[in-house]
């Protein structure tokens, strides 16, 4: 186990997920970039899409699509166009470099910490958006929830057999509600046969415990992780155990 840092721990995930499982990265930046256009264009527009409203200055009239290039890779990028006027995502594609930061940190956190409206309310604050109202801030959380969801228990079977596992837990001093607390994230990444190399699960925990790895690697083997010959770890009794419980077949 690492020792203690008091860091960002949203910061030292995104570096994580970025170098395991930078498809995952992508896919969850591309969600919350497209969801976040969607909803500042209504802004623009005076109304939501398909909304009746005395506001409405012009409606919207498809999209025009641009290739971005970020760190996880080429995304797809739809800005929506509109029938009368123009929409421009100044916050995105002149602050490419800052919102990029912004968007994978806080990814990073909403995969650590769970999604919150009060998580993308302070993202779309971060990136200059201010017309946005609560319901479409708490419908961007719930669409990057769902996300987030489907990769935390998807299954392993198809990408596997992930013949090697490394298994780790990062003891972090989180700040949270004003006070300093301990936090432990419990990580395992996978490689398969063809050398490729993802996150396969990642959960955080109050301490570690024999018993939290064991509920952790079950997670796993319940997902389908099968087929592993080699683990790495450090010398945690718990974590010990809980290998050889639920992985008989790995040295």
């Amino acid at each position: 186990m690492t020792a203690p840092h008091i860091v960002d721990p949203a910061g030292l995930l995104s570096e994580a997920l970025t170098d395991a499982s930078p498809d995952l990265m992508r896919s969850l930046l591309q969600t919350m970039i497209n969801a976040l256009l969607s909803a500042d264009a209504d802004a623009v527009v005076g109304a939501e899409w398909g909304q009746r409203s005395d506001d409405r200055t012009t409606q919207r009239n498809g999209y025009r699509h641009r290739n971005l290039d970020t760190r996880v890779g080429t995304i797809d990028v739809a800005i929506p166009k509109l029938r009368q006027g123009t929409y421009f995502p100044e916050w995105l594609l002149e602050r490419r470099k800052r919102a990029e930061t912004a968007l994978i940190t806080v990814v990073a956190d909403c995969y650590l910490a769970g999604v919150s409206t009060r998580r993308m309310d302070k993202l779309v604050k971060t990136l200059g958006i201010h017309s946005l109202s609560k319901s479409q801030v708490s419908r961007m959380a719930a669409e990057l929830d769902e996300h987030v969801d489907q990769f935390r228990h998807r299954p392993l079977g198809d990408a596997g057999p992930f013949t090697f596992v490394a298994a780790d837990a990062l003891t972090m001093k989180v700040r949270e509600g004003g006070r300093v607390i301990n936090a432990v994230v419990l990580i395992a990444t996978g490689v398969n046969a063809d050398g490729r190399r993802e996150v396969l699960g990642l959960r955080v925990a109050t301490s570690e415990t024999g018993a939290a790895w064991n509920s952790f690697f079950a997670d796993l083997v319940a997902r389908g992780l099968g087929g592993v010959r080699l683990v790495t770890s450090d010398a945690h009794q718990g974590l010990v155990e809980a290998i050889a419980a639920n992985l008989p077949g790995a040295v």
